[in-house]
């Protein structure tokens, strides 16, 4: 494979022009800790001590929802109350032993409602019991890469072993926004089922243009936690603080810094033609080559993204349409953020005259 220094590519794939703005830093944000992240790209726009433990309270019902979600096939399955999923403190869906409800409203009760009680039935419905699915719990942040969390029960009240990060509960958002039901719960703001009318207590919902969800969470240890996300032009932010005592204020500023200061720019489309590669043993000299995977990446004004063709030098007839040729990768400050696959365009037959190409014996004739 040959490395082409290919950087002008970029003024030409790069269709939307930057409109981010550098006038102005980040906001003063109140919480202890916080992280603001392109959802898309992974790309962390800001972050104030984000990865220092700290209890988070009932954002850790976003781990239940997803955990719950992944066994979940029959959302309006009933399931009768046990009195073990009663004996809990704290919010509450007020869930009576005996009474018969079906998993769709444990969930909204559990997101909107933040129902301790919501969590405990949950736990037991999906696992049989509450340890093993905190357990369950344990092994899916070990699966997102949550590295610095530990979680002792599914409803997020304070005990020994229950903690995360900003960083890590940001992680924990963007898989959330990722599950279908998740998402949907998450961003209701209000809804009733059966005789219960549930009402989402995160308040950005209606104080944000494009607010979609999250969490909010609350105990006198953890002070106010709250995880969101945001959806403008077609660009997902999250947005994570912990122990905040102003945080609506300071999600909203974080948001508006995200995508005024690094809205997302096009790398790359899909089916453009980026150049040809030299085929040996064929009528026709050059197989073209083009994009196949499109390509985002949120930029502050000023930053230049580097692009480079990974390409064969030469390759052999037969050459197959669609078959894999390569990548066009991209980079930021000699970091990759991105890349596209490259697929040859167009078919190239082998030469039926002979084992050598046209193209390979004229380049014998030629002198030196």
């Amino acid at each position: 494979m040959k490395r082409l220094s290919a950087f002008l590519l970029s003024a030409v794939l790069l269709s939307a022009p930057c409109t981010g703005t550098a006038a102005g830093g980040p906001p003063a944000v109140s919480a202890a800790s916080a992280i603001l992240v392109d959802a898309g790209s992974g790309r962390v726009l800001y972050q104030k001590d984000a990865h220092s433990q700290r209890l988070i309270a009932s954002t850790t019902k976003l781990l239940t929802a997803l955990v719950a979600a992944e066994s979940v096939t029959d959302l309006q399955k009933t399931v009768t109350v046990q009195r073990e999923d009663t004996l809990t403190e704290g919010s509450s869906m007020y869930l009576k032993v005996g009474e018969e409800v079906t998993l769709e409203a444990l969930f909204y009760g559990l997101l909107l409602q933040s129902g301790n009680d919501a969590a405990l039935a949950l736990a037991r419905v999906c696992a049989g019991d509450v340890e093993t699915f905190v357990a369950r719990m344990n092994e899916k942040a070990r699966e997102l890469g949550m590295a610095d969390s530990h979680f002792a029960n599914p409803n997020g009240l304070d005990a020994e072993g229950h903690y995360s990060t900003a960083a890590d509960m940001a992680k924990l958002a963007i898989a959330c926004m990722d599950n279908e039901l998740v998402a949907k719960v998450a961003a209701t703001r209000s809804i009733t089922l059966g005789t219960r009318t549930f009402v989402n207590h995160n308040k950005l919902l209606a104080q944000y243009d494009g607010c979609v969800g999250m969490k909010t969470g609350y105990t006198q240890a953890a002070g106010r936690t709250l995880v969101s996300a945001a959806r403008r032009d077609g660009q997902l932010l999250v947005c994570v603080t912990l122990n905040d005592p102003d945080d609506w204020r300071d999600h909203a500023a974080l948001f508006d810094y995200g995508f005024q200061t690094y809205p997302r720019r096009l790398l790359a489309l899909p089916n453009q033609v980026l150049g040809a590669v030299a085929v040996e043993g064929a009528l026709v000299p050059l197989a073209p080559v083009r994009t196949v995977d499109e390509v985002w990446y949120p930029l502050a004004e000023g930053e230049e993204v580097r692009a480079e063709l990974e390409l064969p030098r030469r390759v052999s007839a037969p050459v197959e349409r669609d078959v894999p040729a390569g990548a066009l990768v991209f980079s930021l400050n000699g970091t990759q953020i991105g890349e596209t696959r490259l697929a040859f365009d167009a078919s190239v037959r082998r030469d039926a005259a002979g084992e050598a190409g046209l193209w390979e014996r004229l380049l014998e004739l030629l002198p030196g």
